[in-house]
């Protein structure tokens, strides 16, 4: 059964994550799906409050025109909301409505219907505070802009908000930090969806990379310029994906980059918003997912050539991850053969 995904679009919004949303879930990609054996991609319907009649986008010069209804939001599979409106007298973006409550209660409903009816939800960047107006946020964790994360915990009491992250699920309901962690939320949909190679191929035909994990920092400070930092990481990097399946440590990057553990972790978390340790689990559970869908090899197997070394660990990595064992995720995704 084809999965329908519902963008949302309302007067005044960023055409970037709206166009971020169209780009992944839109855009059927011929020699990714056959090389995966996906008899179809994603149905997108692009819905609006008063369909034919022209939006306004957060800049000036073009507008849009949505055939979509919002009868379509409450039917869809996932619900994306890319953005809450900017207001007509804003002078700046980004700039939110000044008081809660005051988003359009037609879109309102049909975000409640949609979840109601077992929708994803989804919000990227400032979409947050609708989803929350909607209350489908109470009680939740969710993030937003590092800009807005203050007027979300202050409009929104009900809201556990989660600073310093570039997107957090909470069951079904997932939301991003701004602008580029809208590709990796959306990038993180296609890979529970269907899997760690497809949406590796959808990222390498956008030239983006293909992994960054949800809990990195939003705000990453410049790497040290001299003495070329930044190359030197990526090689040590480039050469701890390719030695996974060893019992890498913090000190052998270390060593790699010829510098002593404390200087290189404080550089790596200055470059990448995260910690040696935390980057390089992550890439072993993306190994470990992909070793899963790929092969046939056992869950000890699997386990001992991403570098996780047992089954009882990879269990609690991929539980963390995805929330489900080895074995249910090689039963959804398998591809061996």
């Amino acid at each position: 059964m084809t999965h329908t995904v519902a963008l949302v679009t309302m007067d005044r919004i960023s055409p970037y994550e709206f166009a971020i949303a169209c780009e992944v879930f839109g855009l059927a990609r011929g020699e990714i799906m056959r090389a995966h054996g996906l008899d179809e991609w994603y149905d997108l319907r692009i819905c609006a409050e008063a369909p034919g009649v022209p939006l306004r986008t957060a800049f000036d010069g073009f507008t849009m025109t949505v055939t979509g209804s919002l009868a379509e939001v409450a039917a869809a599979d996932t619900v994306i909301v890319p953005m809450a409106p900017k207001p007509p007298d804003a002078e700046e973006m980004p700039t939110l409505r000044r008081e809660p409550g005051s988003m359009s209660p037609a879109v309102l409903d049909a975000l409640r219907a949609a979840h109601d009816n077992g929708a994803r939800m989804v919000s990227f960047c400032s979409g947050a505070m609708v989803l929350a107006d909607a209350g489908i946020l109470d009680g939740r964790r969710a993030t937003t802009h590092w800009m807005f994360l203050e007027t979300l915990r202050s409009w929104y009491p009900r809201v556990d908000v989660v600073g310093d992250v570039l997107h957090v699920r909470d069951r079904d309901v997932w939301t991003s930090a701004g602008s580029a962690a809208a590709m990796d939320l959306s990038l993180e949909l296609v890979r529970e969806d269907l899997g760690v190679d497809v949406a590796d191929g959808v990222a390498r035909r956008m030239v983006v990379p293909p992994h960054r994990d949800g809990g990195q920092a939003q705000y990453v400070a410049a790497a040290p310029r001299p003495p070329t930092a930044e190359h030197a990481l990526g090689q040590v990097m480039a050469w701890a994906v390719d030695h996974l399946h060893e019992s890498l440590t913090v000190e052998d990057l270390a060593d790699q980059a010829a510098l002593s553990p404390r200087t290189f972790n404080r550089h790596f978390r200055r470059a990448n918003g995260t910690t040696p340790h935390q980057w390089l689990t992550g890439q072993r559970v993306a190994r470990a997912r992909s070793l899963l869908e790929t092969s046939d090899l056992t869950v000890d197997q699997v386990a001992a050539r991403s570098g996780l070394g047992s089954a009882a660990n990879l269990r609690a990595r991929l539980a963390d991850a995805v929330g489900v064992t080895p074995t249910a995720y090689r039963r959804r995704f398998a591809r061996a053969g």
